[in-house]
């Protein structure tokens, strides 16, 4: 049977140039509504990636995203916000995109075509079984990704594939498929919609749950996030004010001196046992 892209597929809307703003977004705003739903339905499959990186992650595994246009700039940005947001080093989460960093604010030609630079890619970093490759595909035929996913599994990575598409190529050439159906974009063929907004919630599910099992929140609280400015350091603050009892200022001094919520709330619980 041959293989459909069902992102592909024309709009369920049209005469979009002759809808009023009114229309465009309530439009918009119904497709979206479809997201949460279709990535609830995929919830199993990440739920058996998320058990099957921590594990890896506990013997010094990373996590590297692939993708190519918007699905490799989502996995960029998923990346680059864990140092910030639990503490982490930037080589335990790693976003690569067809075309290197400058295709993060332009078209490369032609780079999501080449099959075998992913695994290139994937070797500066001298990837390792331990390592998991998650490719991103809206279409799920993206070569860059595909070649990237086939290479790292014969490697003895563990790799998954997230698209919008059922029993997609990339679905294949990965050990777990998760398959997150959208349907039709608003604006036929524009990944950057539906499939881009449910690729972001799926990253943040992987990310924000892997990170959790690792230990780096504590109750509901983002305990090791980089003090990067006043903002953090006064939400940092007041975390303290509730974990310990202790008055702003001495919270905050405390909070200064150790640099983060946890290694803080540990050096007071020290020194006061």
């Amino acid at each position: 049977m041959a293989f459909i892209k069902i992102s592909e597929q024309p709009s369920l809307y049209n005469d979009l140039e002759k809808k009023s703003v009114h229309e465009l977004l309530t439009d918009i705003n119904r497709e979206d509504h479809k997201v949460a739903d279709a990535v609830e339905k995929a919830i199993p499959q990440i739920e058996l990636l998320v058990t099957k990186i921590v594990e890896r992650m506990k013997r010094g595994g990373r996590i590297f995203y692939m993708g190519a246009g918007t699905s490799g700039r989502l996995g960029v940005l998923d990346a680059s916000e864990i140092p910030p947001t639990f503490g982490m080093d930037p080589g335990w989460i790693i976003g690569i995109i067809a075309g290197g960093d400058t295709a993060l604010r332009n078209a490369v030609e032609n780079a999501e075509d080449d099959t075998e630079q992913g695994w290139k890619d994937l070797q500066a970093y001298n990837v390792n079984d331990k390592d998991t490759v998650i490719g991103i595909a809206a279409s799920g035929t993206t070569p860059y990704v595909i070649g990237a996913l086939r290479d790292a599994r014969a490697n003895g990575c563990l790799t998954a594939a997230i698209t919008s598409n059922p029993d997609a190529p990339v679905s294949e050439a990965a050990e777990i498929a998760i398959e997150m159906i959208v349907g039709p974009e608003y604006v036929t063929g524009s990944s950057r919609m539906k499939s881009g907004t449910g690729q972001k919630l799926i990253c943040n599910m992987i990310s924000t749950s892997v990170m959790i099992q690792m230990g780096r929140v504590k109750g509901n609280k983002m305990v090791n996030m980089q003090l990067t400015n006043q903002k953090l350091v006064d939400r940092g603050t007041r975390w303290l004010v509730e974990m310990l009892g202790l008055p702003y200022e001495e919270a905050k001094r405390l909070l200064l001196l150790h640099g983060s919520v946890k290694k803080a709330e540990e050096a007071y619980r020290s020194h006061q046992s």
